[in-house]
C-alpha cells in the first residue's frame, strides 16, 4: 500500500544572475515555461518566478520575445524572425520583424545560409537562429516565411483584359502587383493594400482608399506611409499633454523675465515659436563696448517628462517632419503650437541663456535659468528687415531691434574670425496657392535678419555644449567631422579637369574651400565648384562624443534652440536642467513624471539615443526631398513635350540626372537615348564621353532637353535631347581629339560600352 503523499518541498526560485545565465546559454526560446522546468520549479515556485520575470522586464533586465519568450534586454532572441533588409554582395542582412527596445538601435545581422543558398531578397521574411559574435549578432536560416502583412500603396490600374493592377508609388519598385480583392476601389485610386501570398506570387487586397493620388495632399500622404511616418498621437498621449499643459508656472522658482522686451523673429507663416532674442549695450566699465544678450528657448522640458507617454511618443517621431502643405509634429499641437510656443502677451515658461559678449564677439560669460517671459512681439523676418531697411515703421526699431542688429555685428565679426565654410548656394522652397497646388518654385530670399537670429541661435548653442561640459554633464553633440580623405581625393581629381589645384597635404579647415571658392571667377562654374565641395562633406549627426563641427568651425557645438521640433534639444534642456540644478518637480496631485531632468537611464544610453534620433532625422529629410520631388513633377505635368533648360546634377554608366533650372526636380537621360555611339563613362570626372564624336556630358553642364515623362506618384521626370537644342557646355573643358579612339579609357584598357561599365571592360 501507498503511503500518504509527501508535500512539495519548495525549490529555491533561481536569482536574476542565473535566470540571466540560462536565456543566455539556451539554444531555444526561453520562456517562463522552459526556466521552470530547467529550475525544477512547481506550483506556489512557477507563481514566484513569473512575480521575478515581471520585476526584472519592469527593472530592464530583459524584455519579451514573440511566442512569450525572454531574452536580455536590448538583446536578440535566439529564434526569432528576421525580415531582410539588404543584399551585399551574396549575403543577405535582416532585421528582427519586430523591434519593442525603444532604449537600442534596431540590430542588422548578417544572415549564414547552410547548403544550397534560398535565394533570398529584399522584404523577405525567415525563421532564424541567432548567436553573439563580438560586440554583433550573425543567423542562421531556418526556413523561409510567408510574406508579412505590411501594407502595400500604390495606384489601382485596369488592363486591355480588366484585370487590376496596384502599379506602386516608390520609383524603386518597377513590378506592378495583380490585385485579388479591389474592394469599393476604382482605376486610379491611391489605395493601401494587403499583400497576399498565393503559391509563389504575391497579390494585394486593398484595405484602404487614400483617394486622388494626383491631389496635392496626397503627395505628402505617400511619403507619411512609405516612411512609417507617425502622424495621429494615442489617445493616451493626447490626454497625457492636456494634463501638461495644466502645470502651473511657479514665479518663486522662475527668473521672471516678463519685463524685458523680448522677441521672437520667425517665417510669417510659423506656427510654433520655440525661441526668442534680446539685447542691450553692456554698460558694465570692464566690457565697454560689448553687450548683453538673452536667448530665450521654449521650456518644453517642463511639459514633457522623461519616461511620460508624450515623451515616449517623441522619441519615437525624433523629430516634427516639415511637408509643403502640412506639419506632423513632434509634439501635440496642445503643447507645440499652443503652452510650449512663445507668443506675445502670453506667459510663457522659457529655459533662458543669458550671454555677456565683448566687443570682439566673444561670449565671455553664460549662465541658464528657468524663467518667465511675455514677449513684445512676434515679428516676421521680412518685417524685422523692412523696419531696420527704413521701409517699414515698427514700434520696435529703436527700443529693440537696432541693439540686436548692433550687437549681431559683433557675434558676425567672431564668426568671420573663425571662418566657418561658406557656401552661398541657392535654397528652394515650395509655394503652393489656395488650393494646394505649386504657385512657384521660389528662392529662398537670404535676408540678415536671417542671419541675426541664426548667429544668436549658434551662440546659444556653444553655450548650451560647454556648460554642460564643465559640469562634467552627459552631452548629445551636433556632430560634423572633417571630410574623408576619400572624398578629398574624389574633390581632387574633380578640380584638377578645371585645371584647379588642391593640395592633399594640408590640413583641412573650411577656410581650406573658402580660399578656394574666392578664387573662382567664372560665374558659372562657381555653383558647380560650391556643389562639388558640398558633396564632399560628411553628413551631420547626433552623438555623445564630442568630434566638433567642422562646418561651423567649432570646438564644441549642441542642438537647444528648437526642443518643440528635435528631440536631441530636449535632452540638451534635461541635461542643462540637472546640471545646473533648475528642477521643478511636478506637483503631488498631477498624473505626471515628478522629475523633468536628464535621468540615469537616459545618460547612460546616449550613444543609442543619439543614433536613433539621426537614424530619424535622415528619415525625414528623406520624406520632405521626394515629397518635394512629386510636386514639382505635378508641376510639370502639364509640360510634356516641351523643352527645358536644365543642368546635369549627375552621370552615371547608365545616362545622366539633370535639373530643371529655377525649379529643381531630378529627371534621368538614359544613356540608351543619346545615340547610338557607345560612350565612355569616366568615375572620377563624373562624365560621359561619345567615343566616336567625343560629345561629353558632365557635372553642371547646361543643356536644353524635351520632358518625356513626369509622374507625379512617384516624383520621378524622364527626358530626352532635344533635336536642334543647345547640348554644348556652357564652359567648354578642355578636350584633344583622339581619331576615334577612346578619350578616357578603363582600367582594362579597353573603352566601356554603351553601359559604361565603371571601368570594368566590355561585358561579356
Amino acid at each position: 500500500m501507498a503511503g500518504p503523499k509527501r508535500p512539495h518541498k519548495p525549490k529555491q526560485v533561481p536569482s536574476r544572475k542565473q535566470i540571466l545565465e540560462f536565456i543566455e546559454r539556451s539554444d531555444q526560446p526561453a520562456g517562463k515555461r522552459e526556466i521552470a522546468k530547467a529550475f525544477g520549479l512547481r506550483g506556489s515556485d512557477k507563481i514566484a518566478l513569473k512575480a521575478l520575470l515581471k520585476d526584472m522586464a519592469d527593472e530592464g533586465l530583459i524584455d519579451s520575445a514573440p511566442g512569450r519568450a525572454f531574452h536580455k534586454m536590448g538583446g536578440i532572441p535566439k529564434v526569432t524572425v528576421l525580415k531582410i533588409v539588404e543584399i551585399d554582395g551574396n549575403e543577405a542582412i535582416g532585421v528582427p520583424e519586430r523591434w519593442e527596445a525603444d532604449n537600442a538601435p534596431v540590430p542588422r545581422l548578417r544572415i549564414r545560409e547552410k547548403g544550397r543558398r534560398a535565394a533570398l531578397a529584399i522584404g523577405d521574411r525567415i525563421l532564424a537562429r541567432t548567436e553573439e559574435r563580438g560586440q554583433g549578432h550573425i543567423a542562421y536560416l531556418m526556413k523561409k516565411l510567408a510574406q508579412s502583412s505590411d501594407m502595400l500603396m500604390g495606384i489601382v490600374e485596369k488592363d486591355e483584359r480588366d484585370r487590376y493592377w496596384l502599379k506602386p508609388v516608390d520609383r524603386k519598385i518597377r513590378r506592378s502587383t495583380a490585385i485579388l480583392d479591389l474592394g469599393d476601389a476604382e482605376p486610379g485610386n491611391l489605395v493601401l493594400a494587403e499583400p497576399l501570398k498565393r503559391g509563389s506570387q504575391v497579390k494585394a487586397r486593398v484595405k484602404e482608399i487614400l483617394g486622388d493620388p494626383f491631389a496635392p495632399k496626397s503627395f505628402s500622404l505617400i511619403a507619411i506611409h512609405k516612411f512609417e511616418i507617425p502622424q495621429h498621437f494615442p489617445d493616451a498621449v493626447l490626454k497625457e499633454a492636456a494634463q501638461a499643459t495644466k502645470l502651473p508656472l511657479s514665479n518663486e522658482k522662475r527668473e521672471d523675465l516678463r519685463d524685458i522686451p523680448i522677441v521672437a523673429i520667425d517665417p510669417s507663416d510659423a506656427r510654433d515659436h520655440d525661441d526668442a532674442i534680446w539685447a542691450v549695450p553692456d554698460d558694465s566699465p570692464d566690457n565697454a563696448g560689448g553687450f548683453k544678450a538673452i536667448v530665450a528657448i521654449a521650456d518644453v522640458s517642463f511639459y514633457v517628462r522623461p519616461g511620460s507617454r508624450i515623451d515616449k511618443e517623441a522619441y519615437k517621431r525624433g523629430n516634427s517632419v516639415y511637408f509643403p502643405d502640412r506639419v506632423v509634429p513632434m509634439l501635440p499641437e496642445a503643447l507645440s503650437t499652443d503652452v510650449c510656443s512663445l507668443k506675445q502677451n502670453v506667459d510663457r515658461a522659457a529655459l533662458a541663456c543669458h550671454l555677456t559678449i565683448d566687443a570682439k564677439g566673444q561670449v565671455i560669460a553664460t549662465r541658464f535659468t528657468r524663467a518667465i517671459v511675455k514677449l513684445a512681439g512676434n515679428i516676421a523676418y521680412e518685417d524685422a528687415q523692412a523696419a531696420m531697411d527704413g521701409d517699414l515703421e515698427h514700434p520696435l526699431k529703436t527700443s529693440v531691434l537696432e541693439p540686436l542688429w548692433a550687437c549681431w555685428k559683433l557675434l558676425a565679426k567672431a564668426r568671420d574670425s573663425r571662418e566657418p565654410l561658406n557656401l552661398d548656394l541657392p535654397e528652394k522652397r515650395v509655394v503652393l496657392d489656395d488650393q494646394g497646388r505649386i504657385e512657384e518654385i521660389a528662392i529662398r530670399e537670404r535676408l540678415d535678419a536671417h542671419r541675426v537670429v541664426e548667429d544668436f541661435m549658434i551662440a546659444a548653442n556653444v553655450a548650451a555644449a560647454k556648460m554642460l561640459e564643465s559640469k562634467k554633464s552627459p552631452v548629445i553633440y551636433r556632430v560634423h567631422e572633417t571630410p574623408s580623405r576619400e572624398k578629398l581625393i574624389a574633390l581632387k581629381d574633380y578640380l584638377k579637369s578645371f585645371d584647379i589645384s588642391f593640395a592633399m597635404g594640408q590640413v583641412v579647415k573650411p577656410s581650406v574651400f573658402n580660399r578656394l571658392i574666392e578664387k573662382v571667377d567664372d560665374a558659372l562654374l562657381l555653383p558647380l565648384i560650391m556643389e562639388q565641395i558640398l558633396r564632399s562633406q560628411t553628413q551631420a549627426y547626433y552623438g555623445h562624443t564630442n568630434m566638433g563641427h567642422f562646418g561651423l568651425s567649432l570646438g564644441s557645438y549642441a542642438h537647444f534652440t528648437s526642443p518643440i521640433r528635435r528631440y536631441a534639444d530636449l535632452i540638451v534642456h534635461r541635461a542643462l536642467v540637472s546640471a545646473c540644478k533648475l528642477e521643478q518637480p511636478s506637483p503631488e496631485d498631477r498624473d505626471i513624471p515628478k522629475k523633468s531632468g536628464l535621468t540615469s537611464d537616459e545618460a547612460g544610453r546616449l550613444d543609442r539615443i543619439s543614433e536613433k534620433i539621426s537614424q530619424l532625422e535622415r528619415r525625414a529629410m528623406m520624406a520632405e526631398r521626394e515629397t518635394v520631388d512629386r510636386y514639382i513633377s505635378a508641376h510639370l505635368s502639364d509640360k510634356i513635350g516641351q523643352i527645358l533648360k536644365c543642368r546635369i546634377t549627375g552621370v552615371q554608366n547608365f545616362g545622366f540626372f539633370a535639373t530643371v533650372e529655377e525649379l529643381g526636380g531630378d529627371g534621368l537621360v538614359p544613356v540608351r537615348t543619346l545615340g547610338a555611339e557607345r560612350f565612355d563613362y569616366d568615375e572620377v570626372k563624373h562624365q560621359l564621353t561619345g567615343i566616336d564624336s567625343g560629345v561629353t556630358y558632365t557635372i553642371g553642364q547646361k543643356i536644353e532637353l524635351r520632358l518625356v515623362e513626369a509622374n507625379p506618384a512617384t516624383g520621378s521626370l524622364l527626358f530626352e535631347l532635344a533635336e536642334g537644342a543647345n547640348h554644348m557646355l556652357s564652359r567648354p573643358a578642355p578636350y584633344r581629339k583622339h581619331k576615334g579612339k577612346a578619350r578616357h579609357k578603363n582600367k582594362t584598357g579597353r573603352p566601356a560600352n554603351i553601359r559604361g561599365n565603371r571601368g570594368k571592360g566590355r561585358k561579356k
